[in-house]
Parts: structure tokens; sequence; C-alpha cells
């Protein structure tokens, strides 16, 4: 569904400290530690949507900083309430297509990746679109450290087989995954997000992974 244009969403965005526009992150490239005024590792989510795995995972993780990703302000200003609403400091949000994701993120700089029921794109000529596409994975081995794990779900059985080559073709490792997520050994450490659960109360089976960079 087209979201409509909300011209209130930037101010609003813009007026928080834990937003960030494309500008101010490239900014912040290599200084990420110093925009959260510590050394803790840095959590790294690619398509956060309206931010409700962001807060739960910043509230699991209060010894982490999390860093939530999306491109639309619509979508964003309702992710910035929830971290609001939850009283969440070790989290920012950034504006931006992450296609250019390497130009606000240093070598070493991230700790963790996740990526939650993205656009699985099926048809072959967008398939480089997609966030486990090898293109993109080469993008983030830019500044993610030795042994990162990325965090992968989709309801998407197509794209999921076709991420493990994806993953191998990119130096990862796939250490864990599932077809079926929450009748997994996996379901009690999960980070249910929106989509996810409506999709289990309609019967869809999440499909799970964690890659580690070799």
């Amino acid at each position: 569904m087209r979201l409509r244009k909300k011209w209130w969403a930037r101010p609003e965005l813009e007026a928080s400290h834990l937003f960030k526009s494309l500008d101010e992150a490239k900014e912040l490239k290599g200084k990420w530690s110093q925009e959260f005024q510590n050394n803790n590792d840095i959590y790294l989510e690619l398509g956060c949507g309206r931010g409700g795995f962001t807060t739960k995972t910043a509230q699991r993780y209060t010894d982490k900083n999390i860093i939530a990703i999306d491109l639309k302000d619509e979508i964003l200003v309702m992710a910035l309430r929830n971290l609001v609403e939850a009283e969440i400091e070790n989290a920012r949000i950034i504006a931006m297509n992450i296609g250019g994701i390497s130009e606000v993120f240093d070598e070493n700089e991230i700790s963790r990746i996740y990526i939650n029921f993205c656009n699985p794109w099926p048809k072959d000529r967008h398939k480089k679109r997609r966030l486990t596409h090898t293109k993109l994975l080469i993008e983030y081995k830019k500044f993610i450290k030795k042994g990162t794990e990325i965090y992968f779900k989709t309801d998407d059985l197509e794209l999921f087989q076709e991420s493990f080559e994806y993953f191998e073709e990119s130096g990862f490792e796939i250490v864990y995954k599932t077809y079926d997520l929450h009748n997994s050994e996996y379901k009690e450490e999960n980070i249910m997000t929106e989509y996810e659960s409506k999709f289990k109360e309609l019967g869809i089976k999440s499909k799970f992974l964690i890659a580690k960079l070799k």
C-alpha cells in the first residue's frame, strides 16, 4: 500500500536527537561510538518499519547500541514514537536508502545485522535489490567486524533458499537455519516483528537463519 506523504513527519523526526538524516549519518561515519557516548557493540537493523522490533531489541540489549534504517519519513516517525514512548536512549534511526549503507559506517563499526521480512523482489531483473543479495552483502562487509552475524527472517521460501547461495558467495557461513521459526529451539530467544505476529496468526511459517562472516 502506498503511503500518503505526511509533511509533518520530517519536522517531528528532526526535533528528536534519536533521528539522523542521511547527511548527519554520513558525518558520523567512524564516530558512532561518540554519538552513543560509549564503546558498546552496535547492532544494525535494515528496514525497521514502525520500529516495534527496534524498540524491543533496544530494551533487551541495554548494553548494546541499535541503529535502525528505513526510507520513508511516514514510517520512521512511527518508529520514533515507539522509541520515545519506551524511553529508549540506546537507539538511533536513519532515513536513507540501504543501497548507500557503506557511506555511513566505517570499518569494523557494526557487530550484528538484522534483516526482517524484507521485500523478496521475485522477478529476476530485480533480485539484486534483495537485502541478502551478494551485491549488498559485499557492501556490508566493508563495515562489519570479523565474526559478525546476520540474523535474517522471511516468509518467502524462494528468497530464503536463494539467500543460502548469496551468503556462501560472499564469505558467510550459515550457522543456523529453520523453516519454522516459531516451532524451533530459537523461538524463546526470537523477538517478534509486527509482520511476523500477523503471519503467525495466519498460520504462515517464518523462515530464519543466522549467517556468520568467516
